[in-house]
């Protein structure tokens, strides 16, 4: 295998590895729809549990596509937002949501 080509295949791998998995990225489109609260995010997304969305959570922020903020004023009160470096990922998901609705459409046949 070619190096170039070894590099291609790393940075899939990395990128999977970072987006990959049922959770991640309906939790940023959650996020970038203006769903702040873990109780918002997690009614957004149909089917996830709270342990699933807090340890997604907890692996997006290590990663740096959110930032976790707790108010120290109010009592329990934390609010997620997404990156400037998730942000910069968003076009990406947009042709992925595009490309899923045309899919879906040519399976189904609606």
């Amino acid at each position: 295998m070619e190096r170039n080509q070894q590099e291609e295949v790393r940075a899939l791998q990395d990128t999977i590895y970072v987006l990959g998995g049922k959770w991640k990225l309906p939790i940023i489109n959650s996020i970038c729809n203006g769903n702040n609260r873990f109780r918002e995010i997690e009614r957004s997304i149909p089917g996830i549990t709270t342990r699933m969305l807090s340890r997604e959570l907890k692996d997006m922020e290590m990663n740096h596509l959110i930032k976790r903020t707790a108010d120290k004023d109010a009592a329990v009160q934390v609010l997620y937002e997404s990156t400037d470096y998730c942000k910069s990922f968003g076009p990406i998901i947009m042709e992925m949501i595009k490309w899923g609705k045309e899919h879906r459409k040519m399976i189904t046949g609606k």
